[in-house]
């Protein structure tokens, strides 16, 4: 792919052995867990967003009915690609985690509010949360502005 150049385009960091080196997105408004995890990382042209579920900026979970957590998972993913100066349209693969069988057709209608074709690929997985949350969402994104040369 032929992408035009910039004055403004991110070079990649690399370590002594020459291998990409990993970022941790954060920012005012991505929200923080107190689990291992990082809520980002950016690795050379490629961010890749850990689970999102119905947290708070502080990573306490907020219940709610389906649709409330999975449009807070899904801003919270918003925030995060931010925190990367990316947006939804970046995403070029999200992996989805439904609590129930029941949620699928809900959740598919409010997918359609954030994200536009052409689709990014996906995974959608059924049944896999407990009873802790009601959905959960991770995304890899393409950063464009990374200078590939």
């Amino acid at each position: 792919m032929f992408l035009p150049q910039s004055k403004n385009r991110d070079k990649p960091e690399f370590d002594s052995k020459n291998h990409y080196m990993k970022k941790v997105i954060t920012g005012k408004n991505v929200p923080v867990s107190s689990l291992p995890f990082s809520p980002a990382l950016k690795v050379g042209e490629w961010v890749f967003v850990s689970g999102q579920a119905s947290v708070d900026e502080s990573g306490n979970i907020v219940e709610d009915s389906f649709e409330g957590e999975c449009r807070r998972s899904f801003e919270n993913v918003k925030k995060v690609l931010a925190g990367a100066n990316l947006t939804l349209d970046d995403v070029v693969q999200v992996r989805n985690y439904v609590g129930k069988q029941e949620y699928l057709k809900e959740f598919n209608e409010i997918y359609k509010e954030y994200f536009k074709a052409p689709y990014p690929a996906r995974t959608t997985i059924m049944g896999c949360l407990g009873e802790l949350l009601k959905f959960e969402v991770e995304v890899i994104a393409l950063d464009k502005s990374v200078d590939r040369d």
